[in-house]
């Protein structure tokens, strides 16, 4: 941040004051322009070459896909002359191109054993002696319904933020996690089904689950 700061901050003093003290052949603002982009660049290469935890694989390809880009290369005051430089990334994409497997792998598994969490919570429900709760007066898991739908959501959004081609192989991975969670919710439920017919709420936990079905589709 710090960087991204005092590079934008900079080289828009380079481009509203100093560019106009020179000959247009000295290139100043290239000049400028292409040594902090070479600086921020090799600072980027080695955090990604370091062991980095999941938020900062997350952050750092923000500002790869993102932040530096977008936010700081399509400035107003600097966009014109930027685009005569041609930087290039921030990473090479190779480099790049491994961070964001390293991203998704991790985000699949966080959502897969977020499902499964939840599932196990909501059996461990359905197995106490208690009403399920009603939403807008019906019977309806709010754990299960709405946490496993909000759970694949948020993680999609937060993979369209780093960039759409990152957001799309995440939605194509998260398709085979809830199939694979449905079947064990189907799975689950029938047992409690065929085992539960003396449990004193089995009929509301049934119209709660068949309820559930209307979300998920």
């Amino acid at each position: 941040l710090h960087m991204g700061k005092t590079m934008k901050e900079d080289l828009t003093v380079v481009a509203k004051y100093i560019n106009k003290l020179y000959p247009p052949e000295f290139n100043v603002f290239s000049i400028y322009a292409e040594l902090y982009h070479n600086y921020f660049a090799s600072q980027a290469k080695k955090n990604a070459e370091s062991h980095l935890e999941d938020k900062d694989i997350y952050l750092l390809l923000s500002w790869v896909h993102n932040f530096y880009p977008k936010d700081m290369r399509k400035d107003h005051a600097l966009a014109m002359e930027l685009d005569k430089v041609k930087l290039g990334s921030l990473l090479p994409s190779s480099l790049s191109k491994e961070l964001e497997n390293k991203y998704l792998d991790s985000e699949e598994v966080t959502v897969k054993n977020s499902l499964s969490r939840c599932l196990d919570k909501e059996i461990q429900r359905w197995k106490e002696d208690k009403e399920p709760e009603k939403l807008n007066g019906h019977f309806q898991s709010e754990l299960l319904g709405i946490f496993v739908i909000q759970s694949i959501y948020s993680s999609q959004k937060r993979a369209e933020d780093i960039s759409k081609a990152v957001g799309e192989e995440l939605s194509r991975r998260l398709l085979k996690e809830l199939p694979a969670f449905l079947r064990s919710y189907r799975d689950a439920f029938e047992d409690f089904k065929e085992k539960s017919k003396k449990h004193t709420y089995y009929k509301p936990i049934l119209i709660a689950n068949i309820n559930n079905c209307w979300n998920f589709r």
